[in-house]
């Protein structure tokens, strides 16, 4: 039996950045150089504010950080503490228990 060939074209689809991918070798080159430039550009405004500008910049870093954070829900902040404090009793009678019972096997062993 002879197969019948489908006219189908199949395009393989890739997961790159479609900018860099339709360039050249010779432009990526020169679009990273531009980007260093600009970089290099960024870091010599900085410098010149010296340490003041470092410390603005922490803290603008900082707060655009913590925009950033999903911060909980009351409901789930307590149910969470809950947990923890359930946890940390759970372990605490846990090692009480065991100090109980060690204490009480090395009475007998020293008798």
């Amino acid at each position: 039996m002879a197969k019948k060939q489908s006219n189908t074209k199949v395009t393989r689809i890739t997961a790159s950045d479609e900018s860099v991918a339709n360039t050249t070798p010779k432009k990526r080159k020169l679009s990273t150089v531009k980007t260093k430039k600009t970089t290099n550009e960024v870091t010599k405004k900085k410098r010149s504010w010296g340490i003041l500008g470092k410390i603005g910049g922490y803290f603008k870093g900082s707060w655009r950080e913590l925009r950033q954070v999903h911060w909980p829900t009351r409901k789930a902040t307590w149910s969470l503490t809950g947990a923890v404090l359930l946890f940390a009793a759970f372990f605490v009678v846990l090692i009480t228990l065991l100090d109980a019972g060690f204490k009480l096997l090395f009475e007998q062993i020293l008798q």
